[in-house]
């Protein structure tokens, strides 16, 4: 039987509650991945070149701190991995988390938020942080979209 996690990264609350409603249907653990420093409005200002996400995109090895290393990843064998879209990809704090943890064996699905961008090369740049686990795209929502395309993902690799 496998053993599935949520592990989502939520700037401002969107990702997270797809989240928790990914959580809930599929009767497995969240786990919040967060920024040692919070990112604030300011950080999160796509059009201002100097601000801390638009420093950190630009900047391909950039990797911010996270709050904690408890996440409980030897413990599941698929990991939902959820962030919002930025710039095309996912925030660097993801390859941090990937990075830290050993990712060995284990599928990875990815789920993202955006307001009209598709995964874009996110799939790409997360694989070289864990280059032994298994990633899939499973789907980017709008926020309050229905979580049951990737509860069906799931429940078809739980099958196999």
């Amino acid at each position: 039987m496998r053993k599935p996690l949520i592990a989502v990264f939520s700037a401002q609350g969107n990702t997270m509650k797809v989240g928790k409603k990914l959580a809930e249907k599929l009767s497995c653990p969240l786990y919040a991945i967060k920024a040692k420093e919070p990112y604030t409005a300011a950080d999160l200002d796509w059009n201002n070149a100097h601000s801390r996400s638009s420093v950190e995109m630009h900047n391909p090895a950039s990797r911010p701190d996270l709050a904690d290393t408890n996440a409980p990843i030897a413990d599941h064998d698929v990991i939902f991995l959820g962030f919002p879209i930025w710039w095309y990809i996912a925030p660097t704090i993801i390859n941090t988390f990937l990075e830290h943890y050993d990712f060995s064996g284990k599928t990875v699905i990815l789920f993202a938020t955006s307001g009209g961008s598709g995964f874009g090369k996110a799939k790409e740049h997360l694989q070289a942080s864990a280059p032994k686990a298994t990633f899939l795209e499973g789907a980017v929502l709008r926020g309050s979209d229905d979580v049951q395309a990737l509860v069906d993902m799931y429940t078809q690799l739980a099958k196999a």
